[in-house]
């Protein structure tokens, strides 16, 4: 049996860890964005689906692109992160399960179920996109997470020609501490959860 993992790491994924919109003049390596994918890609999905697909948007002309997409509010804060992760999944991530969940017929599954594969890919998706979040918290990074764009124009522009889905963006790098709001409130657990 594991055991708990120590406070300050609690901290650094969970208690400490914010929600940024300024950045520093920091790069953040293309070595670092493959070790956040490799931790985050270890995370659970069901039949081991592994929908999750990530464009690291860091070039002046991949910012270019993505800008006119950008909801106005986050235009700023991406224009000046290091890194933009498109978060998105795969719509034909079944046709992959064969070499990834070999022990079953998975992808049979799937034929003829579109809602199926689309509650399967968003969710699962989703799923990984919050490891991914951890991940890039564990090795230092700070992240953005976001909506506020136009899902179909990231489609059209960053994923033309494949099966792939944008769910939603996050920036990347090292926050500026000094320029946090305060931390909003959350439920306490008596207002969101039960013991049955």
């Amino acid at each position: 049996m594991a055991e708990s993992i120590d406070q300050s790491s609690i901290n650094q994924l969970f208690l400490n860890a914010r929600t940024h919109s300024f950045w520093q003049d920091k790069k953040v390596s293309d070595d670092l964005l493959k070790q956040v994918y490799d931790l985050a890609k270890m995370g659970p999905t069901s039949a081991n689906c592994s929908p999750l697909r990530v464009i690291f948007v860091k070039s002046t002309a991949a910012k270019e692109k993505l800008k006119p997409l950008l909801a106005e509010g986050n235009v700023e804060k991406t224009m000046s992160a290091p890194v933009t992760a498109i978060l998105g999944h795969d719509m034909e991530f079944y046709e992959k399960l064969p070499a990834l969940f070999p022990h079953a017929d998975a992808k049979s599954w799937f034929t003829g179920s579109p809602e199926l594969i689309e509650t399967t890919a968003f969710r699962n998706g989703t799923l990984q996109a919050a490891y991914f979040i951890l991940a890039a918290r564990s090795l230092g990074l700070d992240c953005g997470p976001m909506s506020g764009f136009n899902n179909q124009g990231v489609d059209e522009s960053f994923f033309s020609g494949t099966s792939f889905r944008s769910n939603f963006l996050c920036n990347l790098g090292y926050g500026i501490p000094e320029k946090l709001f305060p931390r909003s409130p959350r439920f306490d657990f008596t207002e969101a959860c039960q013991i049955l």
